[in-house]
């Protein structure tokens, strides 16, 4: 892994008329926040149903898989730093605007089906600690909340992910530390975290763990949708990446240790809470408002962040003209893309009247597998494509592996989860159709009339 010149002569990345407010530091928690966010606070006891006491297998495996797709973004966001992300990156290796138009519809859908599943997990039994009220509109008023912050600004929106980031990791230390002292005292049962469910091999156990479990990881693609906002992309970025997804590997994996020590698998399989489940098993007084608290500032950090990402991406397609240009509009002072943003917010509340959480998690990824595969196949493509500015290279030998990864995780995916998907692709590919035509009557009425 390196960072190379590709001419004699290197200069910095091409301007961009969004502002660069993200520094290094802010970077990392940006993709740090994202990745420490509902996954880890609502799923474990996803993971625990299907892999048993041993949940940190599958939380290590996806965290694997993940790194060999995240070399290959930090290969190409720091070749091409623009909004759009995998579209962009889709454009230049394949040059086909169909195919681009479906990779960046694909991540699109993919980041409002997580935010609509993000604000059902907010609405859920962790608001219902504080305020009883119906789950949809909840869910609606978060949304619009999340997209009020997104409209303000960059800069606004990832300074309050760096305090939202703060709370959800003090979270998840706080669970590692009472457990630490709940097995110290010779409580708990250690001898779980090695054990599969009866009757599934290891290797299946850990496979359907890990399908759960790699939802957890795949956020680090939001920030390829920022990368026209970051300062010194190409220094940043790698570091950044690589630096968050390491940190959110060891808290996940320590937290699957915790959990599986100090609750059977069984009671985790069915909790809607499995954290504050695992907090109150250790007896040790915290409140449940306090936790629920912090469970509740993760989920809507993660929903932050996906819903930049989302307005990003499509304020991106439409500076390439794969969707229509009043998506690409700024606030003057702002410079923020309100309308991607307005749009965006709405197909989320839309989708969030859909399905629950665990099945609009596994539509995420199936989607997003859609996108890495096509962003491993896209850096090995474009490695003779020079640019004009230092940029990170990742080896050859794990964008091949990382692709081998996307096709066995698709392989594993059920038929419901797939026609969802596949809905969501059509309804890509109807708007596809829709902007073709329209752009060629387009063209047609400014041509000149023949006689």
């Amino acid at each position: 892994m390196s960072t190379t010149a590709q001419h004699s002569a290197p200069q910095s990345a091409p301007a961009s008329k969004l502002k660069q407010g993200i520094t290094g530091p802010l970077l990392f928690l940006f993709i740090l926040g994202d990745v420490l966010g509902a996954g880890i606070y609502v799923l474990v006891g996803v993971v625990a149903g299907e892999a048993g006491g041993a949940i940190w297998v599958p939380l290590l495996v996806a965290l694997g898989l993940a790194l060999l797709t995240a070399g290959s973004y930090a290969e190409l966001v720091t070749k091409y730093p623009k909004a759009g992300g995998a579209a962009v990156f889709a454009e230049r290796a394949y040059r086909k605007p169909i195919v681009s138009f479906l990779v960046g519809f694909c991540m699109l859908a993919a980041g409002v089906t997580s935010a609509a599943g993000l604000a059902q997990a907010f609405s859920g039994a962790y608001l219902s600690a504080f305020i009883d009220v119906p789950p949809v509109p909840a869910s609606l008023v978060f949304l619009l909340l999340v997209a009020a912050l997104n409209a303000r600004g960059i800069r606004e929106s990832v300074r309050t992910n760096v305090v939202m980031t703060v709370v959800e990791v003090s979270g998840l230390v706080l669970v590692i530390v009472v457990v630490g002292l709940f097995l110290a005292q010779g409580n708990g049962d250690l001898s779980r975290v090695t054990q599969f469910p009866d009757g599934v091999g290891p290797a299946s156990a850990v496979l359907a763990g890990t399908l759960i479990a790699y939802y957890s990881f795949v956020g680090f693609e939001v920030s390829a949708n920022v990368a026209e906002e970051v300062r010194d992309v190409s220094r940043v970025f790698p570091r950044a990446l690589f630096g968050a997804l390491l940190t959110a590997g060891v808290v996940y994996v320590l937290i699957g240790l915790a959990a599986s020590a100090a609750v059977p698998a069984a009671d985790l399989a069915g909790s809607t809470s499995p954290l504050l489940d695992v907090v109150n098993a250790t007896g040790f007084g915290i409140p449940e408002w306090i936790f629920g608290l912090v469970a509740l500032i993760a989920v809507a950090n993660g929903s932050l962040l996906t819903m930049i990402m989302a307005s990003r991406l499509t304020f991106g397609m439409a500076e390439q003209g794969l969707l229509p240009s009043v998506l690409g509009r700024v606030l003057p002072n702002r410079r923020t893309p309100w309308v991607a943003i307005l749009v965006t917010t709405a197909a989320a509340m839309i989708l969030s009247s859909t399905g629950d959480l665990e099945s609009l998690a596994e539509t995420v990824v199936v989607l997003l597998l859609f996108v890495f595969l096509s962003t491993n196949i896209a850096v090995l493509v474009l490695r003779k494509d020079h640019v004009d500015h230092q940029h990170f290279r990742i080896p050859a030998i794990f964008p091949y592996l990382a692709i081998a990864s996307c096709i066995l995780l698709m392989t594993q995916q059920s038929a419901d989860i797939w026609l969802r998907a596949a809905i969501l692709v059509g309804i890509g590919l109807a708007l596809y159709a829709l902007q073709h035509l329209t752009s060629r009557r387009k063209t047609g009425s400014t041509s000149p009339v023949e006689n």
